[in-house]
C-alpha cells in the first residue's frame, strides 16, 4: 500500500486507480481482476437483485483474499436497505454511494468499519457530501457515461474546483482513459482517479460483447446527454437515442419520456446486447477506444504510462 497517497492509504491499495461500479458492466470477474493487479475493483451493485450481490461479494472475496474491494450502491435503488446489510455482513471494506444524499447511510456505514466514497457532479454536492461524513467523494465530470449531473461540468472545470472547496481526498473522473488523462486529473488537483469507459471494454466486463464492439466502433460525437428532466444519462447513440432526441425536440413531456424508457432497457442493451432498442451508457472517451484489453494488463499499463510520463512531480500522489 501507498501511504504517501491519501486515497491508497484510505482505501489499502496499491495504485490510485478505481475503477468505476458501472451497471451491468461491473460484476465480480471485473472486480476481481482490478484488485488482483493493485487497483481498486468496484461491483455495480445498482443492476443486482440482493441474492445476486451476495453472490458477487462472496466470489471477489474468493477470488483475491485480502485485497480491498468496493461496492458501489446507487441511494434510490429500491432494495438499497437489503443491499446495506449485506454488505455490513459479508464484510465489505469500502462503499461507493452515488444517486442520493449520502447522509442517510454514512454513520450506518463508518459504526461498521466501512469507509464510504460519494460520487458528486458539482461543489455544491461535494461539500454536502463532506459535511455528510464521507471519507472521500468522486468528482465526475460531464464526459462521463451512464447517469450525470444536469450542470454539465466538465472534468477540467470539476477537479479543481472541488479539490479547492474540500479537505477530503478528491477522485476525479469522467473522459479518463490512460496516463496522460490521469496525470492531468492529478495535476489539477485529484488523489486518484476513477475509470469507467475503459473498463466497459475489457473481456472480463460482465457487458454483452456485442456493446463492447459497439463501444470500440463508437466515433467522435456519437454520444450525448439526454433525457436531463427525469433522468440525465450519456447515450450512445442508435434508433432508442434518436426517439429520445426526436421526442426531446418535439416537446414531449416528462411522462412521455419515461413512457418511452420503459423497463429494462438498460439491461437490454448493456448486458443482452440489443443494439437497437436498448439503452447504451458510455462516455465520450469511448471514441478513443479501439481494443478489448485484460483489466490486470490495462491497470500495469496505465499505471506504467503515469510513471513514465512523469508521477514523481505529483508529489508522492503517484509516486511508486
Amino acid at each position: 500500500m501507498n501511504r504517501t497517497n491519501r486515497v491508497c492509504a484510505l482505501l489499502g491499495m496499491d495504485l490510485p486507480i478505481i475503477q468505476a461500479g458501472m451497471v451491468w458492466c461491473s460484476g465480480w470477474e471485473l472486480a476481481s481482476a482490478v484488485s488482483g493487479a493493485g487497483a481498486l475493483g468496484v461491483l455495480g451493485a445498482g443492476s443486482m437483485y440482493p441474492k445476486v450481490l451476495r453472490d458477487q461479494i462472496e466470489k471477489v472475496k474468493k477470488a483475491v483474499p485480502g485485497k480491498p474491494f468496493a461496492v458501489n450502491v446507487p441511494l434510490l435503488y429500491p432494495a438499497v436497505e437489503e443491499h446495506m446489510a449485506s454488505i455490513a455482513e459479508l464484510g465489505v471494506p469500502i462503499v461507493f454511494t452515488s444517486a442520493g444524499n449520502p447522509r442517510v447511510w454514512t454513520s450506518y456505514l463508518h459504526e461498521r468499519g466501512i469507509k464510504v466514497v460519494h460520487v458528486v457532479s458539482s461543489v455544491k454536492f461535494a461539500l454536502k457530501a463532506q459535511d455528510a461524513g464521507v471519507d472521500a467523494v468522486v468528482a465526475e465530470g460531464f464526459e462521463a457515461g451512464g447517469h450525470n449531473g444536469r450542470e454539465e461540468t466538465t472534468t477540467m472545470c470539476l477537479v479543481p474546483a472541488v479539490s479547492d472547496a474540500c479537505d477530503i481526498p478528491v477522485i476525479a473522473a469522467g473522459g479518463l482513459h490512460d496516463g496522460r488523462s490521469i496525470l492531468a486529473a492529478m495535476m489539477l488537483g485529484a488523489e486518484a482517479v476513477q475509470l469507467g469507459s475503459r473498463f466497459v471494454a475489457t473481456p472480463e466486463s460482465s457487458a454483452h460483447r456485442a456493446f463492447k464492439e459497439a463501444v470500440l466502433a463508437a466515433g467522435e460525437g456519437s454520444t450525448s446527454l439526454e433525457m436531463k428532466n427525469i433522468t440525465p444519462v450519456r447515450l450512445l447513440h442508435n434508433d432508442f437515442a434518436r426517439q429520445v432526441i426526436q421526442a426531446q425536440q418535439s416537446g414531449a413531456t416528462d411522462e412521455e419520456l419515461h413512457l418511452l424508457l420503459g423497463r429494462g432497457r438498460a439491461k437490454r442493451g448493456m448486458f443482452e446486447g440489443d443494439l437497437t432498442e436498448g439503452e447504451l451508457e458510455i462516455g465520450q472517451i469511448s471514441a478513443m477506444l479501439d481494443s478489448l484489453e485484460p483489466a490486470s494488463d490495462l491497470v500495469r499499463r496505465l499505471a506504467e504510462e503515469c510513471r513514465t510520463l512523469g508521477g514523481p512531480a505529483l508529489g508522492g500522489r503517484f509516486d511508486f
